[in-house]
Order: structure tokens, then sequence, then C-alpha cells
């Protein structure tokens, strides 16, 4: 059996090629070797400490699918959208999809071409969702979310009960249960309900030490808002108020104020809910005034404020919501406005409940959340305490109980970077985004743009070396930027930096068996089959035989192309514009030449050309 050592390493290797990281957090390797093993596990890890690639990076060894549960339709698309950028194969199948779209995606599943599925757990209640599981060679069972099976939970959801239907029908398949807000009660909840007793239970810090903590008297809070919202020109905020019709009223005070807003509550249509979201995602709205309706489905890795206008209903929701802050690892900042009057507001609506249990409950949620915004000590230690954790210092030196008695030694400060060519870069990933129609941070995140404005990177070579840099995007989005860093470092003087690098070297990734569906289009291929005869006895789509192929001629099978007829004057246009691109990706290719080549003529010319 490899030693955890040898998991490491490679797992190393592949977390750089698709992720572009150098180096694992805390307890995430733990994770990854403990899912390769395939055992189940509890994983409790804060917002933005990185439990999603606890299990999307052992689902690129697992020779299986990864099947992740997930309770909203725009967190699985933005996480299957930044996974295609990275370059794994990996879809959704959600009720936003057409019929046709979610069979294509059953397809996919079924033919092996997918890393990783994500399905809300809705889906297991309809006729056919189980069934078509069930035909799957699934290795991992990841239940994003896991606190909306309790109870006991802040956000619980009872589709969520439907996950045991899993356990009976998939009993020796691993199960990957992840939370950022669980509290003791709620952990055990987890276990019990998907039958996990003789699983692992990993907790991580819930500690954000980039976050700092502020709680600030209601009064004049408005005007502090503002101050607070354009000290941050163009950066991501949320604001968080207590009802609808609170937050139509700071979204409107706001533009009054000069600053772009929008507003976000349950009493908007769903195309006005999602055009609000999309807005923010995407940079176009910097400020979204919200209800709690807004932030879950959210993966924005670079909001840098949440505000609190109203005290939140409970510890966990407040953590919830202020975790949307900095998921990216840099200085962010959590405010809430307090005032005593707001308990007798909450206490009005408690008394309104007819369950008397969950009158109980809410009252003593409302009770621990005044003690967070009422207490003389740090907010941190009062947070931690409260999932059960010591905090080891006296002085957080991030929280505004701690910070006017002693500078930060915990604190995550700004990287030095050229700020002129950060905008620049901003302005470059912003187009390229509503190019492609994506949210910004799928092409790269802050951080990335942060090294770039930093070191100057003025060749590929340099540019692979920058942090959040995978082998997927450095091929799809680095000549944009690179082009952009010439264009202002070059009138400048400006040379490229030496970029340090971490101690461990990538070696080349062991090879995959192949799969019995390439093994059966590769064999078929050989006895010089056309495509479409091929595609034709796979009942497939011609399409889907030219992915086959050339998965084979990466896995480094030898193909002999030579029965596959093209006119060889069209094979050397479309080879001349692949060259001119400087990589093999088909829509800069399509771009040079034009629409009198279709994406299926190129992709098939790429083939060829690969075969030789």
């Amino acid at each position: 059996m490899p030693s955890l050592w040898d998991v490491v390493l490679s797992m190393l290797e592949l977390l750089k090629k698709h992720f572009g990281y150098e180096i694992f957090r805390p307890l995430q390797a733990e994770i990854v070797e403990h899912c390769l093993a395939g055992k189940d596990a509890l994983v409790l890890m804060p917002t933005g400490g990185g439990k999603s690639l606890c299990y999307q990076l052992p689902a690129l060894k697992f020779s299986g699918l990864t099947v992740v549960i997930s309770p909203l339709i725009s967190l699985m698309k933005d996480q299957v959208d930044a996974l295609r950028a990275n370059g794994i194969p990996a879809a959704f199948m959600n009720s936003s999809q057409t019929p046709l779209e979610n069979r294509n995606v059953e397809e996919a599943a079924r033919c092996g071409e997918l890393k990783l599925l994500y399905l809300a757990p809705e889906r297991l209640a309809m006729p056919h969702g189980l069934s078509f599981l069930q035909s799957l060679p699934i290795s991992l069972f990841a239940i994003d979310e896991a606190h909306c099976i309790s109870e006991w939970g802040h956000d619980f959801r009872p589709e969520y009960r439907n996950l045991i239907v899993l356990r009976g029908s998939f009993p020796r398949v691993p199960f990957l249960a992840l939370t950022a807000t669980a509290n003791a009660r709620v952990q055990e909840d987890i276990v019990s309900q998907l039958k996990m007793g003789n699983g692992r239970v990993f907790r991580s810090s819930f500690d954000r030490p980039n976050l700092t903590y502020r709680v600030l008297p209601k009064k004049r809070s408005f005007d502090r808002l503002v101050q607070e919202v354009r000290q941050r020109p163009g950066q991501s905020v949320i604001v968080y108020c207590f009802s609808r019709k609170r937050t139509e009223k700071v979204a409107a005070d706001l533009h009054a104020n000069g600053i772009k807003t929008a507003a976000y509550h349950a009493g908007l249509t769903t195309d006005q809910r999602t055009r609000v979201q999309d807005a923010f995602i995407r940079d176009q709205v910097p400020v979204i005034c919200a209800t709690i309706a807004f932030g879950m489905g959210i993966d924005k890795p670079d909001i840098r404020l949440v505000a609190h206008m109203d005290l939140p209903k409970s510890v966990e929701g407040y953590y919830q919501e202020t975790g949307r802050a900095g998921r990216d690892g840099l200085p962010s900042e959590c405010l809430l406005f307090y005032s005593a009057g707001d308990r007798f507001l909450h206490n009005y609506f408690i008394k309104q409940m007819q369950d008397v249990a969950e009158q109980a409950r809410a009252r003593r949620q409302l009770e621990e959340i005044c003690r967070y915004g009422e207490q003389g000590g740090c907010r941190r230690v009062f947070l931690l305490k409260y999932f059960g954790e010591q905090y080891g210092k006296a002085n957080c030196g991030a929280c505004d109980i701690c910070l006017p008695h002693e500078e930060p030694e915990p604190s995550i400060r700004e990287l030095e970077f050229d700020r002129e060519l950060f905008e620049k870069l901003r302005a470059v990933r912003r187009a390229l985004a509503d190019k492609l129609a994506v949210p910004p941070y799928i092409i790269f995140g802050d951080r990335t743009l942060q090294d770039m404005a930093r070191w100057y990177p003025q060749t590929q070579e340099n540019m692979a070396k920058i942090f959040g840099m995978s082998q997927g995007k450095l091929e799809q989005y680095s000549n944009e930027f690179l082009a952009a860093i010439r264009l202002y470092t070059q009138p400048k003087g400006l040379k490229e930096l030496e970029i340090p690098q971490t101690a461990f070297k990538a070696s080349k990734p062991a090879a995959r068996a192949l799969t019995s569906t390439l093994l059966t289009t590769i064999n078929l291929f050989q006895k010089k089959m056309s495509l479409e005869k091929i595609a034709e006895a796979r009942n497939v789509k011609v399409s889907r035989i030219v992915y086959h192929l050339e998965k084979a001629l990466e896995q480094g099978v030898k193909l002999d192309a030579s029965h596959m007829v093209f006119p060889a004057d069209r094979l050397n246009r479309i080879e001349q514009a692949f060259d001119s691109a400087g990589s093999d990706l088909l829509t800069p290719a399509r771009e040079a030449l034009g629409d009198s080549y279709t994406y299926d003529e190129i992709r098939l010319a790429r083939l060829i050309l690969k075969a030789r």
C-alpha cells in the first residue's frame, strides 16, 4: 500500500496541473488520502477553507464517477464552470436545463466521459433518479452543505432526508459529507442520518484569519455603511437586512449616493433574482442589499465586505453569511450594526411561531447572537468557542475589541503589487468573462491577478508559476494577460521578476487504464471503420467518437488515421490556425479561420493532426 507521502506527491501533481496550487491547505492531504482509501468521512471546514477540493481532487484518481449532492442550482453551475475551466470533465443535472440537455449529461456519465456529476437532492425522489444512478460506476458520493440534513441546523431542508436512500442502494460506496457550519448536535445528526458511524470526522479550525470582525452601534449606521463602501471602490460587497422592505430602502439610499447596487429578496421573481445574482457574480453590480435568501449559492471568492444592518437570527447563520467574505484568502471585513432594539424585533416574530419547540429553539439562537453583539471580549474567541474550538491568543488583532489595543502580528496582509496594472488586468478578465459568459473569478481570482501585477510575467514559462495558474487556464487564457502585461511594462522599462518556487517538482503523471468504452471505440477505429459507422454501431454522435479518440491519444495510444479522408488544403489551413494561436484550442482557431469552417470540422482535423 502506498504511504501517505506517496499519495501526497501524486496528488500534488494533479493539484498544480488542474488547480494551479503547489501546496495543500490544512487537513486537505489527509482527507484526500482517506477518500482514496474508500472510507466515509465528515469534513468540518470553514467557508473558503478548501472543502470542494477534498472531493474534486480524489475524483481525478477514481476510476468511476464522483456524484456531488448540492442544494442550489447556481452553486452547481459555478463549480462546474470552474472545473471545466481547469480541464476537468464535469456536468450537472437540474431543472435549469432542458430534458434533452439532461439526457445528454446522462449519456456522458454512462459513457465514462465525466469525473464529477452534480445533482440536487430533489432528483433522488424522481422516478428515474435512483435507477439512473444505479446504472453508473460510482466511486464516491460527496454531500455538500451537509448541515441541511439536520433539523437542528440553521438551514434544514427536508429533501436532504432523501439521501438515506443512497445508503441502502450503494452500501459499498464511500460518503464524504462536508459543511462549514455545524455545532456538536448537528454533527451527530449528520453522522446518524447518513449512517457514517464507522467514518472519521475531520475538524479544521473555524478561524478565518483574513477576516476582521467589527460590531458598531446602529446610530448613523447608514452613513457609516456609505463610508465603508466608498473605501472599496469597485469591490464586491454584500449588505444583509432583516426584511424585504428594509432591503429595498437601503438599496435605494445607496443608489441615491451614487453607489451602483441592487436588491435581492424572496419577493422578487425567479428571473429577477437570477439577473441580480448574475450581475453581482460578473462584477456588473458591486453591491448587493439582500435578505438571507441571498448567498448560499454564491461561490464568489472576492467579496471584500459583508455588512449586517440588522441582527442575524443565529450565530450559525451569522458565521455562514460572514464566511462569504474573503474566500480567496485576502483581507476582508465583517461588520455588524447592533442595537438592543433588534432583540425586541426578533422576539415579536418568535412569538408568532405556532410550534413550541421551534419557538424555544429560535429564542435560544437569539440569545446567543445577542451575546455576540453585547459581550466585551474578543469576537473571534466567541465565535470559535461557539463551534467548540479554543483560540490560543488573548488578542486576535482583527476585531473591534482587539484592534485598538495592539497592532496585529494570526493577520494576512495584502501582497505588494502594482495596483495600476492590477486594474488593467481586472479589465482584461472582465472582458474575457463577458465574452465566455462566465463569472470573472472563473477565469482567475484576485490573488492570481495580484501575483501577475507583482512579478510581471512576460513568458508562458513564468506565467505557469503564478498562483492559481492551472495547465488548462494557462492554455486557454494566459495569452490575453501576457499581452496586457507586456503593453503595460515595456513603455515603463519594467522587467519580469523571478518568481519563487516551492521545493516540490512535478513528475510525469502515472498512466491510467483505458475504460471499456474507449477500448471499444479504439478497436473499431483500428479496423479502419469510418467515424460515421462507429457512431452508428455504438448509437452515439460522431462528436462523441472523436472525443473518445482524442482521449485515447492523450493516454498514449498510437492511432493510425490514414484511412480518414480530409481535404489537404483545408487541413493545412487549420494546422496553420493552430500554430498561429499557439495552442490546439478550438475557439482561437475558429476565430482565425472564419465561418466557413465549423467546430466539428476543426475538431476532426485536430484529431488527424494529433494522430500523425
